[in-house]
Formats: C-alpha cells, sequence, structure tokens
C-alpha cells in the first residue's frame, strides 16, 4: 500500500510520489497541523481549495482528549474529523518535553495523594521502559511505553505514524545527549516489532497497514547526528524523519545539523521528512537538502498574531504602513485572500478585532507555503530548482 517513485532530482532537491491508501502524495509537501483534530480557524473545505494533500493531527493531544478509543468508535480519525486524505500522526515526545516543565503555565495547583497541593517543576519521568508524565488538563498521571505509542496510534488509524522517541533539550550535555539517542534507538526497535505486530492483526482484519516512521535525533552534536542518522536508516523501514532540533538553538545550529544529517541521508530512495519548518526561506532550503515532508503549526500561530508571508518578506499588518495600501498581500500569489482583499482591509479588520482576520491571515500563509512547495517541485522536474530557488531570495527580503 506503500511505495515512493522518485520522479526527479536536480542535484540535491527531489520531487517523488510517496503512494497511500488514501491519496498519492506528490513531494516536496507541506502539510497543515490539525493539533486537535482542527485547524485553527480552517475547515477541511479550505484545505482541499489549497491543494493540501497531507495532514498532521497530534497523537498526545488527541489521546487527552476526546482520547484515542473514543476516536477508534467513530471508525478511524478521517471518519472523526471528516477527511479522506492522508493523515499523519506523530510520537508526541515534543509535547511530553515541551509540556513537561509547566510550573510557570500551572494555574491550578497539583494534588498529590494526601490531598495537599504542590506546584512541580516538572510533570514527566524518564525510565528505559517508559514515560511517565501528568497531563496538562487535569493532572491525571498516564504512563507510555513504544509499544503503547504504537497501539494509541493504531487507534487513531492514521495512515503514517511516528516511532516513539526522546526529544533531549537543546543545552542537554553530551553525555546526557548519548544516553537519550541510545535509549531512543532502543525504543525505535520496539516501536517497530509492535508496529508489525499491529499491522499483522490489521491485515487479517483487511484494514490498510500503517506506515512507521522512526526518527533522527540528537542536539547539535555532528558525531551524535551522523550515529543516529546511520542506525535509523539501516532499520530496514522505507521512510525516515528527522527531528531537526529542540525548538530554541540559534539558526546557525539549525542548518549546520540539518547539513551533517543529510549530507550522511543524500540519495538515498526513501520519503524523508523533517519535522517542523519555521518560515518560507527555511522551506526553500530543506528542499534543496533532499528533503520531501514538512510541518509547522507556524503558519497559522502567525497569521493569529497578524503577520503573513509573502514573496517579498513577513509582513505585519498592523504596521501603520499599511493604513492606506490599497495592494493585496501579495501580489505574486493567487489565494483568495490576495485576490480579494486590501492590507488597508485587512489591518482594519485586526485593528476592529473582526476575528475574520484570524481566518484570512491562516488561510493565506498556509496556501503560500503549499504553494511554494508546488512551485519548487515543477522546477525540480524541469531541471531548474536552483534558478527556481536564487529567483526566490532576489524578490524575498526586499
Amino acid at each position: 500500500m506503500f511505495e515512493f517513485n522518485l520522479i526527479a532530482k536536480d542535484w540535491k532537491a527531489k520531487a517523488g510520489v510517496f503512494s497511500t491508501s488514501h491519496w498519492n502524495i506528490e513531494t516536496p509537501i507541506f502539510m497543515p497541523v490539525w493539533t486537535k483534530a482542527t485547524v485553527k480557524t480552517i475547515t477541511r473545505e479550505d484545505l482541499d481549495n489549497m491543494w493540501a494533500q497531507i495532514i498532521l493531527n497530534n497523537t498526545y493531544h488527541l489521546y487527552l482528549r476526546p482520547w484515542d478509543e473514543v476516536i477508534k468508535a467513530f471508525w478511524w480519525v478521517h471518519k472523526f474529523q471528516n477527511y479522506d486524505k492522508p493523515i499523519l500522526t506523530d510520537s508526541w515526545w515534543f509535547q511530553v518535553f515541551s509540556l513537561g516543565n509547566l510550573k510557570s503555565l500551572l494555574k491550578v495547583p497539583v494534588p498529590d495523594k494526601k490531598g495537599t497541593t504542590t506546584n512541580p517543576q516538572n510533570l514527566v519521568k524518564i525510565t528505559e521502559d517508559w514515560v511517565h508524565f501528568r497531563s496538562f488538563i487535569d493532572w491525571s498521571k498516564h504512563f507510555f511505553t513504544p509499544e503503547k505509542v504504537m497501539d494509541i496510534q493504531n487507534n487513531l488509524w492514521a495512515d503514517i505514524i511516528m516511532a516513539f522517541d526522546e526529544c533531549a533539550p537543546g543545552d542537554s550535555d553530551k553525555e546526557y545527549a548519548k544516553k537519550a539517542m541510545d535509549r531512543t534507538h532502543r525504543w525505535a526497535i520496539r516501536s517497530k516489532e509492535q508496529w508489525e505486530k499491529n499491522n499483522l492483526h490489521r491485515l487479517e482484519q483487511g484494514l490498510y497497514p500503517q506506515a512507521l516512521f522512526p526518527i533522527i535525533q540528537w542536539v547539535i552534536y555532528d558525531d551524535l547526528r551522523i550515529e543516529s542518522t546511520n542506525f535509523i536508516k539501516n532499520l530496514d523501514l522505507p521512510w525516515i524523519a528527522i527531528w531537526w532540533l529542540s525548538v530554541w538553538e540559534t539558526k546557525e545550529n539549525m542548518y549546520r545539523i540539518i547539513d551533517v544529517v543529510t549530507d550522511t541521508l543524500w540519495d538515498i530512495e526513501k520519503p524523508i521528512y523533517l519535522m517542523w519548518v519555521w518560515t518560507p526561506e527555511d522551506l526553500i532550503e530543506w528542499i534543496a537538502r533532499w528533503i520531501d515532508m514538512f510541518d509547522c503549526v507556524l503558519p497559522t500561530r502567525v497569521g493569529r498574531h497578524w503577520l503573513a508571508f509573502s514573496s517579498r518578506w513577513n509582513i505585519k499588518i498592523k504596521n501603520e504602513q499599511y493604513k492606506l495600501n490599497k495592494e493585496p498581500l501579495d501580489k505574486n500569489c493567487d489565494c483568495k485572500v490576495c485576490t480579494t482583499y486590501s492590507l488597508w482591509y485587512l489591518r482594519h479588520l485586526i485593528l476592529e478585532n473582526e476575528i475574520l482576520w484570524m481566518h484570512l491571515l491562516s488561510y493565506h500563509n498556509l496556501y503560500f507555503l503549499i504553494n511554494l512547495t508546488k512551485k519548487a517541485r515543477i522546477a525540480i522536474i524541469e531541471g531548474n530548482f536552483e534558478e527556481f530557488r536564487k529567483d526566490f531570495y532576489k524578490k524575498y527580503k526586499k
């Protein structure tokens, strides 16, 4: 049910077709994030109109609410949210990691067994066999193992699922980073074994199989990244994911680490998924580095905070300079926002706190990144990706 066909390559950029049981995904591709079974302010029809080919659901949030067993009762996550194209579910470690240190976020103290309340600095505990954490919703205790994570994603019925991994903090010393990497590799093997059992059971029930992506880590240590890359690519799985960093590292380190990883993966004919991409220029650079699939919540998040992507740099719409600007967000964009509304109208919506602007800017930002991958794919197939890349930067940041 899963097959990746390399259609064209232009030096270190490639275009392909990733076949799934629900849809053939044309790569490179940007995936909108349905964190809690929805993209904020965006409908399924919107995604169809912008030609989104695959979405990402967050396993952590769907496990906590409405609960994976509830979604299973709806037959699968596709039916639950009425989406008929491929769905990828993440391994949720980043949410456990990022929501683990909630001291500054806790509004309600956590009661212990004796009824006394505390305000713990960390809600996560890691052992070799499992991860223990408290829910950020009601502080209830939960235990994850690689096997349980595979079972939960099996209940969700996503097309593509992620192996359980540990997202080590960006400031980890090398000793801890090495331990976390080795543990993640052992968890990847256990994830694979449980995934194989689940897929066999799915086959016996006449259900479509799921594709498992193991994840390359670790922080900013080049030798550990190379070691992790070699281990993951030799796991005998036809797909690979890269967790680029822990979010707070410098952009210089981010680009350096991705170069280290992709130089080791160069020319491997597997779909490669880079987990998170921040900006339009990042997207261009990752495509130029042999990567096929990308996701991020940033397009809708910054859209809700008055910022729009454009071919001439990011636009902060509340700025005074757009007060009487009758131009669209981007003259080179043919989305419904750019072909209908002016900058001064969008600015007016924001200043009046009319919530329509959240939808319009979120829609435009998603469309912009999806359309950028489509244009890059055409350039790769036509053999002029480097010209396309240079032309992008000629217009950008002006």
